[in-house]
């Protein structure tokens, strides 16, 4: 099973900064042992306020308690907290892993089909949605699509050449008109086993 897992670290006031880095150091051994495991998939960093340390990692499970042991022998977990959404499969998911040139987004999206919409435009609807998402998969824009807890919401991982590109990518979906979508912009992060064993 896949988790999304947002990570944010607190370090304490008047920690020495050999500690700090000394930490980080042995944070960025144990990521290169999770991925060598295929525990850690991805890591990214989203866009940071002055100050902040928040990282967003895809881990791989064999359930909650495995992901708990996996994220228990990171070192940075002595100043981070957790924050675990399981990921469902989705049945338009590429399941890509090669990345290209471009930006990473990850959005989020609720999908409201307006009520008395008949059943077969609904299908329709996702017909065509499913034939977009292969597309954009054969373009190398959609890398990965999840299920998200909750009713009619899923997780995307993109790839664009801006967020210009990016916002008509997802108006180019048929589900469009029905949707409701968060995006946030991603970052290379050192640790990225993408950047590891590319």
């Amino acid at each position: 099973m896949e988790y999304l897992v947002t990570m944010t670290t607190h370090v304490p006031d008047g920690t020495p900064q050999p500690a700090v880095d000394d930490v980080r150091a042995r944070e960025a051994a144990r990521s290169r042992e999770l991925a060598a495991a295929g525990h850690l998939l991805r890591l990214w960093r989203p866009p940071l306020r002055p100050g902040e340390w928040r990282s967003l990692g895809l881990f791989a499970a064999a359930d909650g308690g495995q992901l708990e042991e996996v994220l228990a022998s990171m070192p940075l977990r002595v100043w981070r907290t957790d924050e675990v959404t399981p990921l469902a499969p989705h049945p338009n998911d590429p399941a890509r892993t090669a990345r290209n040139a471009g930006t990473e987004f990850l959005t989020s999206f609720t999908i409201s089909v307006p009520e008395g919409t008949p059943g077969q435009a609904v299908a329709d609807t996702e017909a065509r949605e499913a034939q977009r998402a292969k597309e954009l998969a054969g373009q190398g824009h959609l890398l990965r699509l999840w299920g998200l807890p909750g009713p009619s919401r899923a997780l995307g991982l993109w790839n664009a050449g801006n967020p210009a590109e990016m916002q008509a990518i997802l108006r180019s979906l048929p589900m469009d008109p029905w949707m409701t979508v968060e995006t946030t912009p991603l970052s290379r992060h050192p640790s990225d086993p993408a950047m590891i064993f590319p």
